[in-house]
């Protein structure tokens, strides 16, 4: 089979007014960039406000592995199954990292015959979202050093400071750095540190966001430092949240391409679901339920993370709910699940995945049984998509399919959209059709009038299997110093591995019996939720040591090579 980019690169596009046309858009609602890519004015909110509105799809997975469940992929299949069903349908994604492009995972912009398209914009800048993000973000952490060095007339505590400066390149050297260094002049010196700009507060705070006044508003709650006398120091208290507002108005309105099939995708923001909620815009997914009538989003790694904080932070932003969930598993990624294979990320596999064995997939098939649990508890019905693979075996399959109808399952369905596109998920198409009406309620979690604890304990027991929580005492002070600041009402985002259900990435399968570690906690005002940290959790990935960078190039046409 060719590759990604192969594939990509041979398609023929439509042109992006036609794809606009097909959601109802007209040419005052988009602003070109080129020829197939276009960002969406928020006007047309209010032009399609008496519209009927479409059904939400969110497609999460098993826990991750080093194989890839095919979680980005199957969206995007489905939503070229749907359409070719005959439903207007609509695919609302994350735009990547740069970081993971170059580093171990590549591009996202699905595989195969499910892809985003022009792969190469999508993967590469796309219209500059991200720096702006990344600009913003900066602007903040300078204005804050300039505070410092014009004398500090709020008080900043310069060991309270926790606004770092970010970067969208995965640099592990810049993880502790020191600023300052130099003459007086240069400013006041200090440790601190970068983060890659994904897991900025301020891409968090786009991707929530419902307007331009509700972004601005939220850029000026961000809760950058703490004075001596442990007083919290906005954004707005250091007047930056107009001018980070402004580098962000380009930013804020969502872009529109397109499947390799042609249908519509919405691209838009790209949070990290083990530090913030790991999901696309909710303006991308109000856009998208006014315009058809089935939007197909995803959120971050398992249902245990990203779908959890689609449902109790996400959906409590937009005020929308799923009508749908499909969880998406391999025959490969149980068996790693299973504890008795080594993979690493970058090195050949294990030959024994490839034999038939499906008591490995039935030893894997806990984390299985596990995330459909944790995704049942919201109410809304779930349909396990078997992402199938040319060497799985019916009796592996078949395991699957047990465990999944034994643990709730609405359906169990075999997806085959990498090979052939939306023809290859159009049984999946029509599986989530009917879960989109079965009966059901839409439930949170949790209640937000709870305590922090309360919620923090709800998530370690409900979600994670822990049997109790064990903080910290600095976590322990943060939890009493935020209640007692009034932020005791926002939901949790949860930062922890996405390797394991757990807090521990050595923990596979479904974790029970152990204690949930809390270290620190932290407040992101401006988000709207506290993310409490548990275990180790990086905020600037490093790079391994052959990184997809070494293979991306131009030929002699002058055409990119090596993006996968």
């Amino acid at each position: 089979m060719r590759s990604d980019l192969d594939i990509a690169q041979a398609a023929r596009l439509r042109p992006i007014r036609a794809v606009a046309a097909d959601l109802g858009l007209i040419d005052d609602d988009i602003e070109l960039y080129g020829r197939s890519i276009a960002k969406i004015d928020l006007g047309i909110l209010q032009r399609l406000t008496d519209q009927p509105r479409g059904r939400s799809i969110v497609v999460t997975a098993i826990t991750p592995t080093p194989l890839g469940e095919g979680k980005t992929t199957t969206t995007i299949g489905l939503g070229q199954a749907l359409a070719r069903l005959g439903k207007r349908s609509v695919v609302t994604i994350r735009q990547p990292s740069m970081g993971p492009t170059f580093g171990i995972k590549g591009g996202a912009a699905g595989g195969g015959y499910s892809q985003v398209l022009p792969m190469e914009q999508f993967n590469l800048h796309l219209t500059g979202d991200i720096h702006a993000i990344g600009a913003a973000h900066n602007l903040l952490a300078a204005m804050i050093d300039n505070h410092l060095h014009h004398g500090n007339q709020r008080g900043i505590d310069p060991y309270a400071i926790f606004w770092s400066r970010v970067v969208d390149i995965s640099d592990r050297v810049l993880r502790n750095v020191v600023v300052g260094l130099g003459k007086k002049e240069d400013g006041p010196m200090r440790q601190t540190q970068f983060d890659i700009t994904v897991a900025s507060e301020v891409m968090a705070i786009l991707a929530l966001t419902t307007n331009l006044h509700d972004l601005r508003q939220r850029l000026g709650r961000i809760v950058a430092a703490y004075t001596r006398d442990g007083a919290p120091v906005t954004a707005e208290d250091l007047h930056a949240a107009g001018a980070m507002t402004v580098l962000l108005k380009e930013a804020i309105k969502p872009n529109l391409l397109q499947t390799l099939e042609g249908s519509p995708a919405l691209v838009h923001c790209g949070p990290f679901a083990n530090i913030a909620h790991g999901a696309s815009s909710v303006l991308a997914d109000m856009i998208g339920l006014h315009c058809a009538d089935y939007v197909v989003t995803e959120s971050g790694f398992g249902a245990d993370i990203g779908f959890e904080k689609f449902c109790d932070i996400k959906c409590r932003a937009s005020g929308l709910a799923p009508d749908a969930v499909v969880l998406v598993a391999t025959v490969r990624a149980l068996k790693a699940h299973s504890g008795r294979y080594t993979i690493t990320a970058g090195r050949p596999l294990d030959p024994r995945l490839a034999e038939e064995n499906p008591e490995d997939v039935a030893a894997g098939a806990a984390n299985l049984a596990a995330q459909v649990r944790i995704a049942r508890l919201f109410g809304r019905p779930v349909v396990v998509a078997i992402n199938r693979f040319p060497n799985d075996f019916p009796s592996e399959v078949e395991v699957i399919r047990q465990v999944a109808r034994e643990s709730g399952a609405f359906d169990v369905v075999e997806s085959f959209v990498f090979a052939e596109g939306g023809a290859g998920g159009c049984d999946l198409a029509r599986a989530v059709i009917q879960a989109c009406e079965a009966p059901g309620t839409f439930t949170p979690l949790y209640p937000l009038d709870m305590s922090l604890r309360e919620k923090i304990e709800t998530l370690a027991t409900k979600v994670y299997g822990a049997t109790r929580v064990e903080y910290t005492p600095e976590a322990s002070r943060r939890l009493a110093q935020f209640e007692h600041q009034g932020y005791g009402n926002l939901p949790i985002c949860m930062a922890k591995t996405h390797l394991s259900i757990s807090h521990d990435p050595k923990l596979r399968g479904a974790p029970s019996e152990y204690v949930f570690p809390i270290r620190d906690v932290r407040l992101a005002a401006g988000a709207g939720f506290i993310y409490p940290l548990a275990g180790d959790i990086r905020t600037m990935p490093g790079l391994p040591a052959h990184p997809a960078a070494e293979r991306i190039d131009i030929d002699a046409e002058g055409r990119t090579i090596g993006l996968s």
